[in-house]
């Protein structure tokens, strides 16, 4: 419950607000730095030596370098684990799998500890502090050693997903029900021009490798290295900034441990959702949506590449141009909530982005200027949608259970994942043409946009026992 009985409360929560904000400053440097750029580039690198390697060792080398020296076609080469052999250009695919199912086993459980735990900043310390340092710790990885890499970066994602859970958590605390559009937006805003300065940086020293005496592993290595220093670093404002505990509704109490309690908490959740139809209804309607933008964003570059026929400091300026005008769309987005309410600015900006994936249809090859464009129409909807979906959520949440409804709400978003994906994989296939895969995207965000004109927010938050924001 939110607290603004007298001058210095009101003073504090303000405080407090500004520095739940930092926070997503911080973690969105794993995401975009190490999940979207060098993580992927890196480790299948590192797969492909280990690759080599192994063939050398078992007989003559099957996957040579051609006579240029280029060893693109290395990535075909077979690696092993638990004797299961596959080829190293599939191992990021499979990476990002199986971190996203040790999150679905393990978030969720956090989520229900910390909405019992009476102090529930350590945990984010922890999980924060622990993601960070296990991304510093992939600069480590080097030679053939991906399986280092592939350890470290599950262990990473795991701090990240969890941390990212109990921040949202914090949400409905710190921010009263009118104020919560404009604080979600303002983070999510802050998070973007975060991750893109952060990746600015890697960046320049990246392409100008050459000038450092360096090479590009070496170039990865120091931005796995800055990453999690970066991560770390800025986790300190918020961390100072929010308090430990609120008021609000305490779990009765249990035997066993915070384990077992956690255990209980998550199972009672689950059961007891059902008596929450609309926030189901809520959810369900933004696991569609959020399932296209996810998939613009991780299939762009392959557009643009495969497609469109750009070079890579193409996409990798269209990457910037992304996280830059991201920010400036989070923004936009929080003036707009509250003058017309969430509701009907996520579905403004639903429209928007069926709008853009049609224009996205029409770019021509070679022509960079459209590219730029389209990544700046993604960009100015990418962070609003779901920085409004997040508040409007908070809002449809039992007092009490924020972390683990926040965890459902992020367990379902990855579970969900592979829809888009697919689909584009599916249409590429079928028509042997990337832009009809593109298109074919339009139907999350139609699906999206005709499903939230049919939820009842206002009803969907008296329904928990939340007070409804004037406008919505």
């Amino acid at each position: 419950m939110v607290d603004d009985s007298t001058p210095a409360a009101a003073a504090a929560r303000k405080r407090e607000q500004s520095g739940w904000c930092w926070y997503d400053w911080a973690n969105q440097v794993f995401p975009t730095s190490v999940t979207t750029v060098f993580g992927s580039l890196y480790l299948t690198e590192v797969a492909a030596t280990a690759a080599t390697a192994d063939t050398g060792r078992n007989g003559p080398d099957p996957c040579p370098a051609d006579a240029a020296g280029n060893t693109d076609k290395l990535r075909d080469c077979d690696i092993s684990l638990f004797g299961l052999d596959f080829p190293a250009g599939s191992l990021w695919g499979y990476l990002l799998s199986v971190a996203t199912v040790v999150q679905v086993l393990i978030v969720p459980l956090m989520g229900a500890i910390a909405d019992r735990s009476p102090n529930k900043k350590p945990m984010l310390a922890l999980f924060a502090f622990g993601g960070a340092t296990a991304t510093v710790a992939m600069a480590l990885v080097s030679g053939a050693n991906w399986g280092l890499g592939v350890v470290l970066f599950i262990l990473a994602n795991i701090g990240y997903g969890t941390s990212v859970v109990i921040y949202y958590s914090y949400l409905p605390e710190i921010a009263t029900a009118d104020e919560r559009d404009g604080l979600s937006t303002k983070g999510w805003a802050f998070g973007f021009l975060g991750g893109g300065t952060a990746l600015a940086l890697q960046l320049v020293i990246y392409l100008f490798r050459d000038s450092f005496g360096i090479t590009a592993g070496n170039a990865a290595q120091i931005a796995f290295l800055l990453s999690g220093l970066w991560w770390a670093l800025f986790t300190l404002i918020p961390l100072r900034r929010l308090r430990g505990s609120h008021h609000r509704p305490q779990a009765a109490p249990v035997e066993g441990s915070a384990v077992t309690a956690g255990f209980r908490e998550l199972r009672d959740t689950l059961r007891h959702a059902r008596a929450f139809p609309l926030t189901l209804a809520f959810l369900g309607t933004y696991l569609i949506y959020t399932d296209g933008i996810a998939t613009v964003a991780n299939v762009s570059a392959q557009y643009g590449r495969e497609e469109l026929k750009f070079e890579a400091d193409v996409l990798i300026t269209t990457i910037l141009i992304v996280q830059f005008v991201a920010f400036f769309g989070g923004v936009v987005h929080g003036v707009i909530a509250r003058r017309i309410g969430a509701k009907k600015t996520i579905m403004i900006s639903l429209s928007v982005w069926v709008l853009v994936i049609g224009a996205a249809y029409f770019v021509q090859a070679g022509q960079a200027v459209q590219f730029y464009a389209l990544a700046g129409g993604i960009g100015l909807v990418l962070g609003g949608t779901n920085a409004l979906s997040r508040s409007l959520f908070s809002q449809m949440v039992p007092p009490g259970k924020e972390a683990q409804y926040f965890a459902v709400y992020e367990i379902g978003e990855r579970a969900t994942s592979w829809l888009g994906p697919l689909l584009f994989a599916i249409m590429a296939g079928a028509t042997g043409s990337y832009r009809y895969a593109i298109i074919s995207l339009v139907v999350f965000f139609a699906i999206g946009l005709v499903l939230m004109w049919f939820v009842p927010v206002r009803r969907a938050i008296a329904a928990v026992g939340n007070p409804a924001p004037k406008v919505l």
